[in-house]
């Protein structure tokens, strides 16, 4: 025999007490009267308990299940049934051919199905079904299964209301046959629509019993057929079902044999509790123990709380010692910034000023060219009067030599004379024109001469050492006579 399978909480597995039991044993009870001498598939059969009620009373029962573990788990626990089989499948893609059974019972399948594969599995079971065939299909009743009671089933892909599975039944199987199923101390399956005398039902206690209301739906299972005609006959107006185990009473006996226990336990709590008060009472005594300790720490403690302001005193003034070496050093840069400013406005003074030295030193040259032009046409001048005087000699007669002797003797007579007596013979225009322009000559010479011994004096000057140290003071002086000339 297959191990056991896992109960998950969903899944109904023989074994399990409570109201699991009531819901699923009830429903295939209640699908065995639609079986008899049938053949029935049972769609997601699961562990297969279901499958073996219903072979019970059908011709012959297969029982399809998608997964492969829980199939082998069946036909191994089932193996003794003749009329029963197990096949590995999907319920929206049956492993059967076309009108193979008699009747389908599907209890709690479809709401596993995402809402676009619950239509194809619908259209399956119509498929595998005779004309004449039913199906039997259970499915949780949303409003009254999830919403009232705040409660989402992880397993669950796509819960409908009545309203939603009826329009989707009512695509495949337009002829529909409602019932209701919820625990009530048990299962019960009552057929909507039934006579009111079909049922009786009080609800009260020892002082009044009044007619219990019909409770709404935690579950609907439906019969339903292609045609009216098909469908079964109807059911009883009420089913009931209850383990024979009665564990539900048992249940609630083991909750009271609980309660008691928990009672116990509370009064194991209460004198744990007195306990704990007891140490604590201690754990008092020693904290008071402690804090006179503390206090006698007080004065340790504030003889500390003194060193640690002298401590604080100390850093403030080293910190402001700090802050003040600080603005000293920003001090410096700003003087060392303007010390650079300063001396790069110098730098381009001097600069300014080598530049005009460099054009006075052009014009010296300037002037060294001029004087040569200078003495060039001087010395031109010398030539032609050189000439004008052997000619003037030739034409007197007189040698040269003899009149550079009488013009050496008589050259302030002559001068004198020529301002006392300008009408004599011998001093004719002509040489006057010569001793003038002899006189300027000289005179021009002198002068240049003068100015080139003074642009000597200045070149000779500035190129000494003196005039090299001197040169920085003038330029400084210079640039304050400007600034205070502006």
């Amino acid at each position: 025999m297959a191990d056991d399978l896992t109960f998950t909480g969903e899944r109904f597995v023989p074994g399990i007490e409570g109201e699991i039991v009531y819901e699923h044993v009830h429903r295939y009870a209640f699908a065995r009267r639609y079986a008899a001498g049938r053949r029935v598939l049972d769609a997601a059969c699961g562990e297969g308990y279901g499958s073996a009620i219903l072979a019970g009373a059908a011709r012959e029962v297969v029982g399809v299940d998608i997964d492969p573990a829980t199939v082998a788990h069946a036909r191994a626990s089932y193996a003794s049934v003749r009329n029963l089989s197990f096949v590995e499948g999907s319920a929206a893609k049956l492993p059967l051919p076309d009108a193979s059974v008699d009747l389908v019972v599907s209890f709690e399948t479809i709401e596993h199905l995402e809402a676009g594969d619950q239509p194809r599995m619908l259209a399956e079971f119509a498929r595998v079904l005779v004309d004449g065939g039913a199906l039997v299909l259970s499915a949780p009743n949303r409003p009254e299964y999830s919403e009232s009671r705040g409660y989402v089933n992880p397993f669950h892909r796509h819960e409908h209301d009545r309203a939603e599975l009826d329009r989707l039944l009512g695509a495949y199987f337009p002829a529909r046959a409602w019932h209701a199923q919820r625990v009530w101390l048990g299962s019960t399956v009552w057929r909507e629509g039934g006579g009111a005398d079909d049922v009786e039902a009080f609800v009260g206690d020892a002082s009044a019993v009044a007619k219990a209301p019909v409770p709404p739906a935690m579950y609907f299972v439906v019969v339903a057929a292609r045609r009216a005609a098909a469908l079964p006959p109807p059911a009883a107006a009420l089913s009931l079902f209850s383990d024979a185990g009665e564990t539900e009473l048992r249940r609630a006996a083991a909750a009271a044999a609980e309660a008691m226990r928990l009672d116990g336990l509370l009064k194991d709590r209460e004198r744990i509790v007195a306990e704990r008060d007891a140490q604590l009472a201690r754990a008092n005594a020693h904290v008071a123990h402690l804090e006179g300790l503390l206090a006698a720490r007080e004065p340790l403690i504030a003889e500390r709380e003194h060193l640690v302001a002298e401590r604080d005193d100390e850093l403030r003034r080293v910190n402001a010692r700090a802050d003040r070496l600080e603005q000293l050093a920003s001090a410096r840069e700003r003087l060392v910034a303007e010390r650079d400013d300063r001396l790069a406005r110098t730098n381009d003074h001097v600069k300014h000023l080598e530049e005009l030295a460099a054009f006075r030193e052009r014009l010296v040259v300037e002037r060294d060219a001029e004087l040569a032009a200078r003495d060039a046409e001087l010395a031109t001048r010398d030539a032609t009067l050189a000439l004008a005087a052997r000619d003037a000699a030739m034409r007197t007669g007189r040698r040269p030599r003899a009149r550079a002797r009488a013009r050496r003797r008589c050259g302030r007579a002559a001068t004198h004379r020529r301002h006392r007596a300008p009408a004599r013979g011998d001093a004719r225009p002509a040489g006057r024109a010569r001793r003038r322009i002899i006189a300027e000559s000289r005179a021009e010479c002198g002068r240049l001469d003068r100015a080139l011994d003074t642009q000597e004096r200045i070149i000779a000057y500035r190129q000494s050492f003196r005039w090299w140290m001197a040169l920085p003071w003038m330029r400084v002086k210079l640039m304050l006579s400007r600034l205070s000339g502006g």
